[in-house]
């Protein structure tokens, strides 16, 4: 075994292991240093990935250039929000809400959920992957109920009812592939695994393809939170513990796009088959309308920043169904700008909602007066995610909108529709939040603001320079999406 393969696993030993002693282990302090230090360790062996020579591809692992974009972005992510968690999970068993018997269930379920995304990530065996993905779905669903009120309780089984539609409707698409597969590759376990497949997808049957993809993306496309699929999404957001909005705004839906981008590649390769590209430019501009106008009408913080989760992965998901070098390039650091930038909103959105005590957007005013870090944070934050310049959406953005206009006019008219609508809601909304009368509680938060710092400085970087071995890298993992 070599030791970048040796990393690969470590990526998924380290969550999968930690999670078995966080289950056993008692005392919040306790749990959440280790949850943070496991986090930290999972990031690091997916550091290691970039240094180490690549392992060949088995019959369940893949570590390739694709993934890594996702495992790196993945376990920073889950790194920053374990930091985010603690300080955040302290104050909720200060208030009652939780007690330190859920603790053992929340702490083991999070690493839980950072093995399943991970798993989905470098798995060489479409089985294997909608398995991973069930695995952080379910566990995301029971960390979404652990309030354990009426309206939590209800997110869970929403999300958990239409999150088994959507994985259904996957399974079929991935049981269609492999029926495809199966009269070239053989039977048995080659016809599921991905490097095989895409050397061979030429001579598969287009039509058996073209049905795969439909249902892929609709099982896939629940996740990603894609209109008219989103219902879930943004009751999951308002009920669930604000780390684990930041985990499925962050990450959960980037792990059912990654599924997605690999059928899409997969579908290219047959020249018979149909073009991926119209049916994701649809849903994609879809859900960025719909989402867009859904904005106006939010009156909870946390609902609010879940449409906008929605408007993102519409942008994302158009980019890469206009695909180019361009277009796919631009969506790819859209993807992880939006990462970067969304959970770092519901790092503060969490702290405003403990101090004031509310979730209701009309009575969270003047945060900059009454907490300036929190309300200048939250500042920053809806200015990165609006997408105004310098920072990196607002390049993303205008690489996505330049990539429309030069190979399809009519259709940069809604997108560009539908970012301005977008822009004017959040603007509008953060005009009251920050800057209006002050109201209600104005107790001192108790947060850690670091994890929030750290994304919007990378956020803000990006957006004034890219270092260019990046830039080549990224432009690399576009032209292999087609």
């Amino acid at each position: 075994m070599t030791a970048a393969s040796d990393a690969a696993a470590w990526v998924l030993l380290i969550p999968i292991g930690a999670a078995a002693v966080l289950a056993a282990l008692p005392g919040y302090r306790l749990t959440a240093g280790l949850n943070i230090l496991a986090s930290l360790s999972t990031f690091l062996a997916a550091l290691s990935l970039f240094v180490l020579e690549r392992p060949q591809p088995g019959h369940y692992l893949l570590v390739d250039d694709l993934n890594i974009v996702f495992i790196v972005l993945n376990t920073f992510v889950g790194f920053t929000t374990s930091v985010f968690s603690a300080s955040y999970i302290a104050h909720e068993i200060e208030t009652g809400r939780l007690t330190p018997g859920y603790l053992r269930f929340y702490h083991a379920m999070y690493q839980i959920m950072m093995f399943g995304m991970n798993l989905a990530f470098v798995s060489n065996n479409i089985g294997l992957m909608w398995v991973a993905v069930e695995i952080a779905t379910l566990t995301t669903v029971l960390m979404v109920g652990i309030y354990r009120t009426h309206a939590a309780l209800e997110a869970a089984w929403k999300y958990f009812i239409l999150g088994s539609v959507g994985i259904a409707l996957a399974l079929f698409g991935t049981i269609l592939v492999y029926m495809a597969a199966r009269p070239v590759v053989g039977e048995g376990q080659d016809a599921m695994v991905w490097t095989l497949l895409i050397n061979q997808a030429a001579t598969f049957d287009p039509a058996l393809l073209n049905l795969a993809f439909i249902f892929l993306l609709l099982g896939y496309g629940t996740k990603v939170g894609l209109a008219p699929l989103h219902a879930w999404l943004p009751d999951a957001h308002a009920e669930g513990p604000t780390p684990i909005s930041a985990v499925l705004s962050g990450l959960l839906l980037n792990v059912a796009l990654y599924a997605v981008l690999r059928f899409k590649i997969l579908l290219a390769a047959n020249p018979y088959a149909i073009s991926p590209g119209p049916l994701m430019v649809t849903m994609g501009l879809t859900s960025l309308l719909f989402a867009a106008f859904m904005l106006y009408r939010r009156r909870d913080i946390k609902r609010l920043f879940a449409y906008s989760s929605i408007e993102h992965m519409g942008i994302i998901v158009f980019a890469f169904g206009m695909g180019g070098p361009l277009a796919n390039f631009a969506g790819l650091l859209h993807m992880v700008m939006h990462s970067l930038t969304k959970s770092g909103i519901f790092y503060a959105v969490g702290h405003i909602a403990q101090v004031k005590g509310t979730q209701r957007i009309a009575d969270i005013r003047g945060l900059t007066e009454t907490h300036p870090v929190l309300g200048w944070g939250l500042v920053v934050g809806v200015v990165a995610i609006a997408g105004l310049p310098p920072l990196g959406i607002f390049m993303t953005e205008f690489l996505i909108v330049s990539s429309t206009f030069a190979r399809q006019p009519l259709l940069a008219i809604p997108l560009v529709l539908g970012l301005l609508l977008a822009f004017g809601a959040l603007m509008l909304r953060l005009t009251g939040l920050a800057f209006g009368e002050p109201e209600g509680n104005a107790k001192p938060a108790e947060a850690s603001y670091v994890p929030m710092f750290a994304h919007f400085a990378l956020v803000l970087t990006a957006g004034v320079y890219l270092p260019g071995p990046l830039v080549v890298w990224f432009q690399h993992v576009a032209s292999l999406l087609g």
